[in-house]
This record gives structure tokens, C-alpha cells and sequence, in this order.
């Protein structure tokens, strides 16, 4: 069985305007919350690097990772950054067994 996947808040304010605020969310596969976290750092700063030098932002790690894109003049909170074990919030749906594809809720 593989790591647990664990999804990572981090607060982000726009430096621009500070009373602006807002998340960036990231998900993956790792052995704790404190490695969550620094997996999410991790690729926030690759993203951050690439960004800086014109380049592409990097893809997803083999174990998830990854920022989809990134966000100038948005500064993270790292120090408030939480995270937990990540849930699929459509696990609880189930199928009704009719065969036209319609979900029970």
C-alpha cells in the first residue's frame, strides 16, 4: 500500500493590496503532515523558480506534487500553512445500480 495523500492549506495575501487574502491548496502523497508540508514548499518554490526564469512550471511529482501555476505578488504563509490526511469528496457517492450512470446521494 502507498503513502496516504494529504492536502496542504497554505494562507497566501496579496502583497499589492494586503487586505486581500486567499489559499493555495496542494495534494500528494507523503509519511506525515510535517513532510506534506515541506513536499507543497518544495514544489511551490520550483514553481516560483521557474516563473522567475520564464520557464514552464515543472509538472506533477511521482508522488503528486506539484503546483499547477503560480501566482505573482501572492505571498504564502508557510508558518500557517496546515495539513491533514486528504479525503475524496465524492467517495461517499454511490451508484444506484439502475444502469443509466445517475448517482445516489
Amino acid at each position: 500500500m502507498g503513502l496516504p495523500y494529504y492536502e496542504v492549506d497554505v494562507p497566501i495575501t496579496y502583497t499589492a493590496q494586503p487586505g486581500q487574502r486567499g489559499m493555495h491548496v496542494f495534494t500528494g502523497a507523503a509519511e506525515s503532515r510535517s513532510a506534506a508540508v515541506q513536499a507543497a514548499h518544495e514544489v511551490y518554490d520550483a514553481a516560483h523558480a521557474a516563473q522567475q526564469a520564464g520557464l514552464e512550471i515543472p509538472g506533477p511529482r511521482p508522488d503528486g506534487w506539484g503546483a499547477r501555476g503560480y501566482r505573482p505578488g501572492w505571498e504564502p504563509d508557510w508558518l500557517g500553512a496546515t495539513a491533514g490526511r486528504w479525503n475524496d469528496p465524492y467517495s461517499w457517492l454511490r451508484a444506484t445500480g439502475d444502469g443509466d450512470g445517475d448517482i445516489e446521494l
